[in-house]
């Protein structure tokens, strides 16, 4: 991808500053008089109203360029920025999504700052905690990582910065870690157990034994209890429960308890770089020739890492695959915008992102105001909105999106009709009734102001 990198760029070339220890963006936003109008308005809470006082508005973005989930970084990356560029040139399909959008969002420039977070939580807790003080950022966006989304869900609602995670699996993230300033639009490990459970039951069938394979946070822990859960309740019980670090390079102890499980299935909840070298040696162990693998939460760019068809007739929840065009017009629109842009068919990562800024910019111009308690109850009012996969909402109690899942099964070489097309939809599935209760999961948004 680093032949395209430079396009990453384009859009606020200007602006744009990378800076030491992975942080990247500092930018300084234009001075500007607070009108008496925001003070007879509203009081001051987060950066508010300095953050948008002026001409334009600042967006902190985090999101891994090194590491274990580097790859899907970018790519993550690569969709917030189309999004932007699209919401500041009022792209028809932003107006599709926001129709109260024109330019800008309520005519302010948007402009942003890119950090690393090595999807350390940590680092960035520093990069958003810089650019709300010294860029005054009005959202805070990015993960990858869940472990990420849930430290950046709580400086949110410290900061009274509004926070739209990225990539973000674990059930926590809008469960017992939810915040009144944190939203999430993507799938997460009770939808895709949901999702995918009777598939695997229909496909593989009752009683079976099962081996997981868990990268040891709150994204794998929680993933895969939910399907633990799920798949019991078909007769399915765990021969072992294999969890590693994240960032792991060499699976062959793991491999090897599950080589001797007696397990029918492999449940590989791993991700990024994880996924990829724990299924390399799954089959150099000879593990892939006598289990089925499962891949619950599919991984972007894995098909194409993992190489010799290794993923031909393994199924996997996700988010979206560019396939969706063919039923989607927006989606359509997207997938299009997106590869002339960066020369290849968008990932779930991508989309996740264009759609974190869509409907970010759809609930700004519903409020008429950036203002963040009226912000956070535009999202709250449950409109249906219009999105790259059909009519989503938001659910007011946990800042949970409404939305489909898509069921995958990975692809023969000799079935493929282009170099990126690895997989196959073969189900979607409404997402509401897959849904836990909103406080199943022990989920308090707390206070406003």
């Amino acid at each position: 991808m680093s032949n395209r990198k430079s396009n990453t760029y384009s859009l606020e070339r200007r602006n744009f500053l990378r800076t030491g220890l992975g942080v990247a963006g500092a930018l300084a936003l234009p001075g500007g008089f607070i009108g008496r109008a925001f003070a007879a308005d509203h009081p001051s809470i987060g950066t508010y109203p300095a953050g948008s006082s002026g001409d334009s508005v600042f967006i902190g973005i985090t999101v891994p360029r090194t590491g274990s989930y580097a790859l899907q970084g970018e790519d993550e990356l690569k969709g917030y920025l189309l999004a932007i560029e699209h919401i500041n040139e009022g792209n028809p399909l932003i107006k599709k999504i926001s129709p109260k959008s024109k330019k800008g969002v309520l005519g302010k420039k948007v402009i942003y700052g890119v950090a690393d977070s090595a999807a350390k939580p940590n680092d960035a807790v520093q990069a958003q905690q810089r650019f709300i003080s010294e860029n005054k950022a009005i959202l805070m966006t990015g993960a990858t990582s869940s472990a990420v989304a849930v430290a950046l869900n709580k400086l949110a609602q410290r900061e009274k910065v509004l926070y739209v995670a990225g990539i973000s699996g674990s059930n926590d993230t809008t469960g017992k870690d939810c915040v009144r300033y944190g939203f999430r639009q993507c799938f997460y490990g009770q939808t895709a157990a949901a999702a995918l459970g009777p598939v695997l039951v229909k496909t593989f069938g009752k009683n079976k034994k099962v081996a997981y394979m868990t990268p040891d946070y709150t994204y794998g822990h929680t993933v895969t209890k939910s399907f633990q859960d799920h798949l019991a309740t078909a007769g399915w019980k765990t021969t072992t429960n294999q969890v590693s670090p994240l960032g792991s390079s060499d699976f062959s102890s793991y491999l090897l308890n599950v080589a001797n499980s007696g397990a029918d299935v492999l449940i590989n909840v791993n991700w990024g770089h994880d996924a990829v070298l724990s299924i390399q040696q799954a089959k150099q162990f000879g593990i892939l020739d006598k289990m089925k693998l499962v891949v619950p939460y599919q991984v972007p760019f894995l098909a194409p890492q993992v190489g010799g068809g290794l993923l031909a007739g393994v199924y996997a929840a996700t988010d979206f695959w560019w396939t969706l065009e063919d039923k989607y017009p927006l989606a359509k629109m997207f997938v299009q915008a997106f590869e002339k842009k960066y020369g290849y068919k968008p990932q779930w990562g991508a989309e996740n992102a264009y759609m974190e800024f869509a409907l970010w910019a759809e609930a700004v111009e519903n409020a008429g105001s950036f203002y963040p308690p009226e912000v956070i109850k535009s999202y709250e009012a449950g409109r249906k909105i219009n999105s790259l996969v059909g009519e989503v909402s938001w659910r007011a109690a946990d800042h949970q999106l409404i939305r489909p899942v898509f069921i995958v099964k990975g692809k023969k070489p000799s079935e493929m009709r282009n170099k990126e097309d690895y997989w196959q939809v073969v189900e979607t599935v409404p997402g509401l009734p897959l849904m836990q209760k909103p406080d199943a999961f022990g989920c308090k948004l707390g206070s406003y102001t």
